[in-house]
């Protein structure tokens, strides 16, 4: 059977008037991420991780910021289109482990639905996602509570 692994990660910094969107579930919050779309950086984790498991380079060379097109898009919208990528390429999510570090607001909460947006657009049961938060104690740019970051790392399988 042919299994491929990959790892993503991704950071924006958290900014006024922006709405905070994680794993294509708006969170109330104070405070958005900033970036050329959404800045969802859990779906742009896990993008980046299913096309690195593929071969397929990364979500910036596929979407890139200097395409107007890309400007403010649902980071579901990219997920979709990696989906389309690895199953044209005769592969399928086996298994997605993430983890979102931000210092506030608190995750817990919305991570059933993160859960199932991206199993749902994945086309897999829920099961073979997994979604963490964390905090980083106060520490570095995320427990200064000047960005979120997020790590994924997926398997991929053969069709």
């Amino acid at each position: 059977m042919d299994f491929r692994v990959g790892f993503g990660y991704d950071v924006h910094r958290l900014v006024e008037n922006r709405d905070l969107v994680l794993g294509g579930v708006n969170i109330p919050h104070h405070m958005g991420l900033l970036g050329h779309s959404d800045a969802d950086v859990l779906l742009h984790a896990v993008c980046d991780a299913i096309l690195g498991a593929a071969g397929l380079g990364d979500i910036g060379m596929h979407f890139p910021d200097s395409d107007a097109s890309f400007k403010d898009i649902s980071s579901m919208i990219l997920l979709e289109n990696v989906a389309k990528k690895i199953k044209d390429a005769g592969l399928k999510l086996n298994n997605l482990d993430a983890t979102i570090v931000a210092q506030a607001p608190k995750l817990a909460p919305y991570i059933p639905n993160m859960r199932h947006n991206i199993a749902s657009c994945l086309k897999v049961e829920e099961g073979r996602v997994n979604i963490k938060a964390t905090t980083t104690e106060g520490l570095g740019f995320t427990g200064k509570k000047e960005g979120i970051a997020s790590y994924c790392v997926v398997t991929l399988r053969g069709l």
